[in-house]
């Protein structure tokens, strides 16, 4: 049962580095609680877009695959993608590019 634990954070981590510019930047901290299995995702600012996708879509299709190892684990799942710091807001984006837009 033991290999079975390490399972999620190891998939996570194959994904993940197959996706990036930068795979040695991928860093994962997992945390077991009575919620079940955390998993903290940092990456290079560089390839967050890559990780998150258009509309959030990579970001969730893993999550449901980390689900469906979690269980194949008896484990609930959740990852959670943290926001380096060279990394700019959704939000300063998109009002930039409204401005833009006006004449």
């Amino acid at each position: 049962m033991a290999t079975n634990t390490v399972k999620d954070s190891e998939f996570l981590e194959y994904v993940v580095k197959a996706l990036v510019n930068h795979p040695e930047d991928v860093k994962i901290d997992r945390k077991v609680d009575e919620m079940g299995v955390l998993l903290s995702l940092k990456i290079n600012p560089e390839d967050m877009g890559q990780i998150i996708g258009r509309q959030g879509s990579t970001a969730r299709a893993i999550r449901t695959l980390l689900r469906i190892v979690g269980i194949r684990s008896n484990a609930r799942v959740n990852l959670k993608i943290e926001e380096p710091e060279g990394a700019k807001k959704s939000s300063e984006n998109s009002t930039t590019g409204s401005d833009d837009l006006k004449l």
